[in-house]
């Protein structure tokens, strides 16, 4: 297999860092709306901490593929 075709680039790298960022941001998000008493500014925070926790993990995986077919990871 050609290398071009084996590299997944950095997209695993770019969802690992936008996955952490949404993850602060959600737990930011949620500590203001259970300081302020707002239920949904609160549960909109869990659900983005949610959501960047799922992505993070997601530009794990990624990452990890690119390492095996690079044969980095064996």
């Amino acid at each position: 297999m050609d290398e071009e075709k084996r590299d997944l680039g950095t997209k695993g790298k770019s969802d690992t860092l936008k996955g952490k960022v949404n993850q602060t941001a959600g737990k930011v998000q949620k500590k203001v709306g259970q300081a302020t008493g707002d239920p949904s500014t609160e549960a909109k925070g869990k659900a983005r901490e949610t959501t960047g926790k799922a992505r993070s993990k997601a530009g794990g995986v990624e990452q990890k593929a690119d390492r095996k077919l690079k044969g980095e990871d064996l």
